[in-house]
């Protein structure tokens, strides 16, 4: 499996991890006002990027090129800011209003990201740019 694909599977179940200990902390506490903290980490975290690394095992060529590690880290980075910060804005704590703002966006460009990964074609990107003969 190509490396980016065991580090998405890695990082989605860290997220896993995170999102079921907000339910259980909303469901212990009998406080559900962060939910959408909760379904932002299953859903950001664990699906699409279980999704992403499934996808990247599954293209072995476009998991190799250097987009992918890019589109990892901003979509990563994205979901990582985005958890914390709408939890506690759904918390009460609405100073993160503008941090939610920002790492949406950022994880919506690992999105737009890794569009581009699928849509581009799967010859190596050095083959491209070699000479007809």
């Amino acid at each position: 499996m190509p490396p980016i694909a065991n580090l998405y599977f890695r990082t989605a179940i860290v997220f896993l991890i995170l999102g079921i200990s907000i339910g259980l902390h909303m469901s212990i506490s009998g406080n559900h006002a962060a939910t959408g903290a909760h379904a932002h980490a299953n859903l950001l975290g664990w699906v699409t990027m279980a999704i992403f690394g499934g996808y990247h095992a599954l293209n072995p060529q476009k998991a190799a090129r250097r987009l992918a590690t890019i589109q990892y880290a901003v979509y990563t980075f994205g979901v990582a800011v985005l958890i914390p910060s709408l939890y506690l804005l759904l918390s009460g704590n609405s100073a993160m209003e503008p941090i939610v703002a920002v790492s949406s966006l950022i994880a919506f460009a690992g999105v737009l990201l890794f569009a581009v990964i699928i849509f581009s074609s799967n010859e190596p990107v050095a083959a491209a740019a070699s000479p007809a003969r």
